[in-house]
């Protein structure tokens, strides 16, 4: 994490010299919004319902395994998901990508080949989300497309919008990119369908809950007591990681952070060869072609609370998503 990302959830600094940027960006957003709205730019309508699951904060909102959650909840409702997603970091020959069992985490970014192990649905990369989208429908014929993150992206026309907020972090100082962490205000989220709060104890939230820990090499459990070892991360909240870990029984000598989505080589662990290693799945992914018999990843899934799956149904009923349960 830069020292302009750290500054976000701290006490006003330097920071405030911002200011003048965060407006210009804030008079860009506005603009941009209002052109749609008034349909001097046109959204692309689908014959497929679309979810965007997204956040109004840049970086480490848990989206993901709210994005594996609602694909596993589709697909118990016999349900054809597709994914889609910017894929962050991506560097391709083509887009869109169809993700695959061959396609890594370099390629495609690594929360798409994450959401794809996970739970097999396709996933569709690329920096054009009506393109993915298009490319989606042709391909696989779905009955519901996720988008990973897309709130902003308002040429893509959407059924649903859920909104997640980090309990924590929450908004920061409460300004917007680059002065703090914000892509929109809060008053956003009075438009969106669903509000869900990750952590905390919102009337609707989910919990991030450690599953296990795994050999990042050969996917094979780790059986406790766990010997210490160093938590390394390139996601945007390390302590929730970190603290995961602890909770489930790992002692931690040392933390090392990168900046979200690092794209890791062996290089990074040159200095850690002698000790285990803890990571998080999504950082996994990326490391499995050089990862050493000692380094394993912490497996979490999003436990939803009793009011957030009861709206979330209640909501993909009304727009026909799903039908009678």
């Amino acid at each position: 994490m830069s020292s302009v990302e750290r500054s976000w959830y701290r006490p006003f600094g330097w920071t405030l010299l911002l200011f003048p940027l965060a407006i210009l960006f804030w008079f860009i957003s506005v603009l941009r919004k209002s052109l749609y709205r008034f349909n001097w730019l046109k959204q692309t309508h689908f014959d497929v319902p679309v979810i965007v699951v997204g956040n109004i904060s840049v970086g480490g909102n848990g989206k993901t395994p709210m994005v594996i959650w609602l694909c596993e909840y589709l697909m118990q409702q016999q349900k054809k998901v597709v994914v889609i997603s910017r894929g962050y970091g991506a560097k391709s020959s083509h887009y869109p990508l169809n993700v695959t069992s061959d396609v890594i985490a370099s390629q495609a970014g690594d929360e798409p080949v994450l959401i794809h192990q996970r739970t097999g649905v396709p996933v569709v990369v690329g920096p054009n989300r009506v393109d993915n989208i298009k490319f989606a429908i042709e391909h696989f014929q779905p009955d519901v497309i996720i988008s990973d993150d897309g709130m902003q992206h308002y040429k893509m026309k959407r059924d649903v919008e859920i909104c997640i907020v980090d309990a924590t972090r929450r908004f920061g100082n409460g300004f917007l990119i680059p002065m703090g962490p914000l892509r929109e205000l809060p008053r956003r989220l009075k438009t969106v369908d669903l509000v869900i709060e990750n952590g905390g104890c919102a009337a609707m939230h989910y919990q991030l809950i450690a599953t296990g820990l795994y050999c990042v090499k050969q996917q094979q459990p780790l059986n406790a007591p766990y010997p210490a070892g160093i938590a390394m991360s390139a996601i945007g909240n390390p302590q929730r990681f970190e603290n995961s870990l602890t909770d489930f029984g790992v002692r931690i000598d040392q933390r090392v952070h990168f900046r979200d989505h690092h794209h890791f080589s062996a290089a990074d662990f040159e200095h850690y060869s002698q000790n285990t290693i803890y990571m998080t799945e999504k950082d996994a992914v990326k490391c499995t072609s050089f990862a050493k018999p000692d380094w394993y990843y912490l497996k979490v899934d999003a436990q939803l609370n009793e009011q957030a799956k009861v709206a979330l149904t209640s909501l993909l009923l009304k727009k026909g998503i799903i039908h009678g349960l």
